[in-house]
Order: structure tokens, then sequence, then C-alpha cells
């Protein structure tokens, strides 16, 4: 004797059956009666919205894929049902968020059916579509009313994080966040008026250089294994001179045998604005990627620093980039940036590229400010041995 359970089960292989088939009024009827027994799951919900859809019924269509996604909020079918019922009704900004779900969705499934896959790149195909259009809008309106050319270059950039054509950076340090410090990955050049003197002393840093690479002693892998701290043995330039660095300063103090080897470069640097942390900064560096090196992705230790680099050697297709931008190295034309957002460095050419790197505090923390940090990391320094999340 049939349970009521197994009654309703045939009534969804039926209703199934019936829609493949092609007949969506039989199909609509069974999937109700399965309703108003109240055993109706996602699935039911889904067929019925389906027969509808086929019926011409959006009305009741609409229902029943609310009905699914109360019940079942990822549930792909249904998503991407909302979403082209909303690009329909000329809602297609809001339909945009009903596709990136379907699309994410799928993207964790383990295994999908193939005609839920298919609806899946029908999701992802409408959503670059519609973005795509909605950019061409904006950048009409934008254009019109007088703000495309000409205009702020963050604010551009902006448009384009906006427009999923570029990924949003932050900084993230790997040790010490000063809060409340803007994001900004290549400062402007106006903001250090010093840059325009260090640059002029390029021909002198180069020549003390090139009499260093002429021993080629002292230059050193840049990430080296320390029995102090753990250390990722995947790393892919651990121990490894594809980057090696020459070191005038190291740990807030002159490298003996090394800085002596370089008095005009570091008299060029006497006069700039420092990052001064007893046993910590400034690091002062020639650095040297070999041909074909990568640094991958990372992010530097703490925020309260920039980076600057005066590139020295530097053949084509070598770059930096930071954040969102991308810039190459050119010789004497030097720059900083924020190291603790995301950046990676790429020397593409069949020479070494050798870049002076040093850093300096931020610009907008104050005496005091700079002094409570210094403080506060030496007071971390006292704690028994150095830290092993401070080691750089």
């Amino acid at each position: 004797m049939q349970t009521p359970t197994d009654q309703m089960r045939i009534l969804v292989e039926a209703a199934a059956a019936a829609l493949q088939a092609g007949d969506a009024s039989t199909a609509r009827r069974h999937f109700e009666q399965v309703v108003a027994s109240g055993q109706a799951n996602a699935g039911v919900f889904v067929g019925l919205a389906l027969a509808c859809q086929s019926l011409g019924d959006r009305a009741a269509m609409l229902a029943a894929i609310e009905r699914t996604l109360a019940l079942d909020p990822v549930n792909i079918r249904a998503l991407v049902m909302k979403g082209d019922h909303l690009v329909a009704s000329n809602a297609s900004r809001s339909a945009t968020a009903f596709y990136a779900a379907a699309v994410q969705a799928a993207s964790q499934a383990k295994a999908l059916p193939p005609g839920v896959v298919q609806m899946a790149r029908h999701a992802e195909q409408m959503y670059q579509r519609i973005n795509a259009q909605l950019e061409s809008h904006v950048r009409t309106q934008l254009e019109a009313a007088g703000h495309v050319q000409g205009g702020s270059a963050r604010f551009a950039q902006s448009v384009e994080i906006l427009m999923g054509k570029k990924q949003r950076y932050v900084q993230e340090p790997r040790a010490y966040f000063f809060p409340e410090l803007a994001n900004i990955q290549f400062f402007a050049r106006e903001m250090f008026p010093w840059l325009a003197p260090l640059e002029a002393a390029t021909s002198e840093i180069a020549a003390e250089l090139q009499q260093l690479i002429a021993t080629d002693q002292g230059f050193e892998p840049y990430i080296r294994q320390s029995a102090d701290a753990p250390t990722r043995q995947d790393h892919p330039l651990l121990n490894n001179s594809a980057w090696s660095a020459f070191f005038l300063w190291k740990d807030g103090a002159p490298v003996p045998g090394n800085a002596e080897r370089c008095p005009k470069t570091l008299a060029a640097l006497a006069e700039l604005p420092l990052c001064r942390i007893p046993g910590r900064t400034p690091s002062i560096l020639f650095s040297r990627l070999a041909p074909g090196a990568h640094i991958p992705p990372h992010t530097g230790f703490l925020n309260t620093r920039l980076i600057c680099h005066l590139p020295l050697i530097v053949p084509p297709n070598c770059h930096l980039r930071v954040g969102n931008e991308r810039r190459e190295w050119r010789a004497g034309e030097a720059w900083v940036f924020d190291d603790t957002i995301e950046h990676e460095a790429i020397n593409g050419s069949e020479r070494s590229r050798v870049v002076l790197i040093f850093d300096i505090w931020r610009p907008e923390l104050s005496t005091q400010e700079r002094e409570q940090v210094a403080a506060l990391l030496a007071a971390i320094d006292s704690f028994g041995q150095r830290g092993e999340a401070w080691s750089a």
C-alpha cells in the first residue's frame, strides 16, 4: 500500500517527466498538487517555476522562485531565473546581484548537472554584459558632465574598481598597523622635495654600485632562513640569489665593512627622513634581481614607513606592481610607495636589475607619533628575545 510520501514522490517524478517532455500544463498540475500537500521542497518549487515560465505565467513563476529562494537561498536555477526576470522588468542593475550569487554558488559546488552548468554560464555572461552596459552608460554620463578628461587619477581608479576592472587593495602590514593612514599605492613626487637632489646623485651612487659589482662580494640572498623564526620552506626565493641584496644599513645600524664602501651613497641619504627605529630600521640596500626573477606578491611589516626606490641598473621589461598600479623602473627616476599594499616585482629581461632601496617615515606621522612607534617596538624587543613576527 502506498504511503502519502510515496504518492508525492510519484507525483514529483511524473511532473519532472512531463516537464522534460514539454507538457508544461501537466507538470504544473502535478507540482501544484505536491505544494498543496505541504511536502514541497526547493526542487518542487523550481520545477513549478519552470512550468509556469513555459506557460507564460510570469506572476506564478516569480512566486515559485521566491518560495525556492526562501528554502534554498543559493539555488542556482532560481537565482538565474530571478535575474532573468529582473532583466525583463528593466531592472538590470538589480539582476547582477542574483547572477553574481549564482556564479559564486556554482564555483563552490563540487558537481553540477549539465543543465545547471549551462545556467551558471548564462549567469556569468549576463553579469558581464550588464556590467559592460553599465560602464558604457556611466562613462557617457560622466563625459557629458565634463568629468572624464583631466580628472582625478584616484577618481578614475575608483571607477575601475567599481566596474570590477581593478581590485580593491588596502594596507595589510604583517606585524604592526597604525590606523587612519591613507591607502596610497605610489605617492606623489610633490610630497617629497628631496627626491630631485637624490636623483641628481644617481651617477655617483651608480659608480659605487659598479665597484661593488666588480668585486661581487657582499651580496646575499634577500630571503634567508633564520634559526630564530619559522621559515616558509616553499618560498621560491628562500636562500636564492635570484633576489640578492648588499646592505649598507640593516636593522637600524650600519653594516660594518659595507657602509664604508659607499660614502657618497650614504651622504646622499644623510638629510632624508629615514625611518629610525633602533634595532629595526632604516634598511639601506642595493637590491639585485636576476634575469627572469619574480618576487611574488607580498606585503611589508609595518605601515608607519614608506619604501623608496632609486633605480640604478634597469634593463627593459622590468616592473613593480603596487596594488592596481604597475610601473617600469627607469634609471635615475625615484619613487615612493607603501609596501604594506600587496606588491610584486618582475625582471623580464636577460640582465640583472639593481635598485637602491631605503625606508622613510610616513609624512603624516607627527614627531611625537614617530617617537611613540619607536618606543612601542623597543618595548616589544625588550621582552625576551626579539619576536619572531617582527623579523625582516
